[in-house]
C-alpha cells in the first residue's frame, strides 16, 4: 500500500487542550464501537493524553467503551519503574486502567527493568506475538491507531534528534538515549509506526507552534517529519499550537 506522510495529513484545529482530549476520546470511541474485531492502539505520554485518560475513565466513556475488544500498547516510554512519575505506562494505569474493567491481557506496557536493549527486544517479541508474524505485511497494519505527541525539538514518540534510532529500518522497537532529555527510552521505530491505519498527532500549546509548522511542511531536520502511515495521518491541534487566536 502507498504510504501517507505529514505533508498530506489532515489538520484539525480545536479550541484548547481539553477540546483536543475530548476529540481524541470521541474518535477512539467511534472506532472501537465500529470495529468488527480486536482494535490495537499505541498510546502516548504527555499532558494532553493525561487529559484524555481522565476522560476515558469517566462515565461518559468508560461505561460504553468496549474495553474487552481493544488492546493498548505504547508508542514509547522512559525506561523507569512504572511507579515513577515519568512513566507513561504508570500514568495510564493511575488515571485510566486502574479505574475500569479491562482484561489484564489487553494492556501491554513496555518492560521497565533489566537491560534496556533486552527490554526493547522483549517488547518487539510481544508485538510480533500479537501480530502473529515476524515481518510487517503491507496492507495488514500492526496498529489500528497510533497516538503521537510532538516535542519542541521535533521529536515524536522517543525518536529524538541526532540519535541512531532515526536510522533504524528493521527493528520494531529500539532504545534511545536523548542528548537533550533525561532517561533512556524505549520507542517504536519508524517502520512500526508506519504499519498503522491511522496516526493521530496531539499538539497543544503556543510553544509547539513553530515546530508544528516545520513538521507539516516536511522539514527533514525534524524527526516527526519522517512519520508515515499506510493509512491516514491527522494533526489534532489546539488554537495556540495552530497559531490561531480564539476567544
Amino acid at each position: 500500500m502507498p504510504e501517507h506522510g505529514v505533508q498530506d495529513a489532515e489538520f484539525t484545529v480545536l479550541k484548547d487542550a481539553d477540546a483536543v482530549a475530548r476529540d481524541v476520546a470521541d474518535r477512539l470511541m467511534e472506532r472501537a464501537l465500529a470495529a468488527k474485531g480486536p482494535l490495537s492502539v499505541a498510546l502516548s505520554g504527555g499532558s494532553t493524553p493525561k487529559k484524555f485518560y481522565g476522560l476515558m475513565a469517566g462515565k461518559d466513556y468508560a461505561d460504553r467503551f468496549p474495553w474487552e475488544r481493544v488492546h493498548f500498547f505504547y508508542g514509547d516510554d522512559r525506561f523507569v519503574p512504572h511507579d515513577d512519575p515519568d512513566s507513561n505506562a504508570g500514568m495510564a494505569d493511575r488515571l485510566l486502567f486502574s479505574k475500569i474493567d479491562i482484561p489484564a491481557a489487553n494492556i501491554h506496557p513496555m518492560p521497565d527493568s533489566g537491560d534496556a536493549e533486552d527490554a526493547a527486544r522483549a517488547y518487539e517479541r510481544n508485538l510480533k506475538e500479537y501480530y502473529e508474524a515476524d515481518t510487517l505485511d503491507p496492507g495488514r497494519p500492526l496498529f489500528d491507531i497510533v497516538l503521537l505527541g510532538l516535542g519542541e525539538n521535533g521529536h515524536t514518540a522517543s525518536l529524538f534528534p541526532r540519535q541512531p534510532v532515526l536510522h533504524e529500518r528493521e527493528r520494531w522497537v529500539a532504545t534511545c538515549v536523548p542528548d537533550d532529555a533525561p532517561h533512556t527510552r524505549l520507542t517504536l521505530t519508524y517502520p512500526a509506526i508506519a504499519s498503522s491505519r491511522e496516526v493521530w498527532f496531539l499538539v497543544t500549546g503556543q510553544g509547539k507552534q513553530q515546530v508544528l509548522e516545520r513538521v507539516r511542511a516536511g522539514d527533514p531536520a525534524e524527526p516527526a517529519s519522517h512519520i508515515v502511515s499506510e493509512g491516514r495521518i491527522t494533526f489534532l491541534a489546539d488554537s495556540a499550537a495552530a497559531g490561531e487566536s480564539r476567544t
